[in-house]
């Protein structure tokens, strides 16, 4: 039996191939189209699909008439014939029957049944999903029960897209960097004023959060007279800290009304990797799907569907690049030039590389944060992460980390790696554990040679960009940028 899960037609494509139920290939369609967040499927994806057979099956991430009714009610027209998926798929061949999930049953699907708990609260935090926006669920063995849910226009997630916009940010791609600026504002400037114009918390029950304006199509008006650089990166600053406020208060509330110590946290806002560690002050034991936005909802489909567990001890499901991980001729070139890149197995599954799609740099110098934030064409505040050893992990860092680069945590000496070193003495954690992977016996040679169990990793692409995909990807990254891939 095989089952595709797809997730596409709106932002942020994705196709997921389940094999008697078991996992064996999920990707972003952008990683094969190269257009960064595509909407849409393509036929190189459905292709590679295709190698492990025909679809029997085919479970679509949302209930398409649901929201086609929320698009009506928002002013956007009745695009029926726009979600027809039937006709959307028979376009790229695909003639399987059809089933359906919610958007946030797929989120808390995604991440409940891939996750080490056998109960959990459940906490789904997005821009939309049909007419959803926040969504709470008390999970217990194989069931999932919504206990809270929270509609448009009143969104967290169509906030956030908002202030990413105002500050000049790409919404629905770029609020990451708002993140990354952050760091370099005071929260206090314009705290007061977003509170008071744009966002309403209401403390006494922490689940309303309630928008004063609909900001579906963004906020450029919001203060127009400031225009400074310093200016918006106070902007985002106060944008941060009001939603670590938001974020805080609804898992209080959780925890305090549902039973479990266990946390699942789900939806795009579950990419906000410098909030996520607040989850700590509220539950015992937190889990965020690798891929918690739209995209990792190819995957939670499938499991919504069919209440079912999966075992996600890797997210390294793509494109498979064969051979020997290079890891003599990565250690040789970080030795030479302090930079390299590599593309080698299954592509990553989810937003972050994590050693197979990776640009790795020596993190002892402060020099190669700005190098390597040139060879990606991005803004030079903006951060890196260290991948780093599990067993050395407790001596260079304090703070929730993981394997996915999903929480921060600060540094106890940022003069030893000072390149993925944030502004505020935090950075994005890679936690390496001893696998046998070939990225971590990279990092082991790279230890034993160096006495530092950490390099500066980073996606394989520049800004605007999908990561490197496959072979013909990798060798004009080399020959464009002029970095060694291996």
């Amino acid at each position: 039996m095989i089952t595709w899960g797809i997730s596409a037609n709106s932002h942020d494509a994705a196709l997921a191939v389940f094999v008697d139920n078991k996992l064996v290939f999920a990707s972003h369609s952008e990683r094969f189209s190269g257009i960064k967040n595509d909407a849409h499927l393509n036929y190189t994806l459905i292709a590679y699909a295709r190698t492990w057979g025909e679809p029997d099956e085919v479970i679509w991430y949302e209930k398409p008439f649901r929201k086609t009714l929320r698009q009506l009610r928002a002013g956007q027209g009745w695009r029926y014939s726009e979600n027809n998926i039937k006709r959307y798929l028979e376009g790229y061949g695909i003639s399987a029957p059809i089933r359906y999930s919610s958007h946030h049953h797929s989120h808390a699907a995604a991440g409940y049944y891939t996750s080490p708990f056998d109960n959990a609260t459940v906490v789904c935090i997005d821009s939309i999903g049909e007419f959803e926006t926040l969504s709470v669920w008390n999970a217990q063995g194989d069931n999932m029960k919504r206990v809270y849910s929270q509609g448009y226009p009143h969104s967290v997630g169509l906030w956030y897209s908002a202030m990413t916009q105002r500050v000049g940010l790409k919404p629905n791609e770029d609020e990451y960097i708002l993140m990354g600026m952050a760091a370099y504002g005071d929260p206090s400037y314009f705290y007061e004023d977003i509170r008071k114009d744009l966002i309403d918390l209401d403390i006494r029950n922490g689940y309303k959060i309630k928008l004063k304006q609909n900001l579906h199509r963004g906020c450029k008006w919001w203060k127009p007279e400031i225009t400074k650089q310093q200016d918006m990166f106070h902007i985002a600053a106060g944008t941060q800290a009001v939603y670590e406020q938001a974020l805080s208060q609804v898992l209080h509330k959780a925890s305090k009304d549902l039973p479990s110590r266990n946390l699942v946290l789900m939806g795009g806002c579950a990419l906000n990797c410098s909030a996520n560690s607040l989850a700590y002050q509220f539950f015992d034991n937190v889990w965020i799907m690798p891929n918690p936005g739209d995209a990792g909802s190819a995957v939670g489909a499938v499991l919504a569907h069919k209440k079912l567990r999966i075992e996600l001890d890797n997210v390294y499901l793509g494109y498979n690049i064969e051979g020997e991980y290079p890891v003599k001729k990565l250690l040789r070139e970080l030795k030479k030039n302090g930079i390299v890149g590599v593309a080698n197995g299954p592509a990553e599954y989810g937003p972050r590389a994590l050693g197979n799609r990776s640009l790795l740099a020596d993190p002892r110098t402060i020099e190669n944060k700005k190098k390597v934030n040139e060879i990606k064409q991005r803004q030079q505040f903006r951060p890196f992460a260290p991948a780093i050893l599990e067993e050395y992990v407790d001596e260079y860092f304090e703070g929730p980390t993981g394997p996915y680069m999903q929480f921060t945590a600060r540094c106890k000496d940022p003069d030893m790696i000072p390149a993925v070193i944030h502004q505020d003495g935090t950075s994005r954690v890679q936690v390496v554990k001893n696998d046998g992977s070939g990225f971590r016996r990279l990092l082991e040679e790279w230890h034993k040679q160096t006495g530092c169990p950490v390099l500066l990793n980073t996606s394989l692409n520049i800004k605007g960009k999908p990561m490197v995909n496959d072979e013909s990807d990798a060798k004009e990254f080399a020959k464009k940028y002029g970095i060694k891939v291996y």
